[in-house]
């Protein structure tokens, strides 16, 4: 018997992976912002809120991708570019719900 799809039913190691591999994202999105100059070097606070947000939206697409049954190896190549997106990956997910909710958009 296939155990239902539930966020509660992926181990921990599986989220570390989604975790760092996102967060892994989001600090090449924060190299990638200091060396255009739009972040400043050392800044701990734009750094942790850039690593938050992009574990964030790397969990988001973990979930929607098992949600439709992509291969793992696609779903972690996803997870790390919506990791890099951070909070655009954020914004077009809330586009998209809001397209397919009733009542909106």
């Amino acid at each position: 018997m296939i155990p239902e799809k539930d966020p509660t039913t992926f181990s921990m190691l599986t989220y570390a992976w989604v975790f760092a591999l996102s967060a892994w994202g989001g600090a090449v999105n924060f190299v990638r912002k200091v060396r255009n100059g739009s972040a400043r070097p050392f800044n701990v606070m734009e750094l942790v809120g850039e690593l938050m947000t992009s574990a964030f939206a790397g969990i988001i697409t973990f979930w929607l991708c098992n949600a439709a049954d992509i291969q793992p190896l696609i779903t972690a190549a996803l997870v790390g570019i919506s990791g890099h997106m951070g909070s655009r990956a954020i914004y077009h997910f809330e586009t998209w719900a809001e397209g397919r909710l009733p009542g909106r958009g």
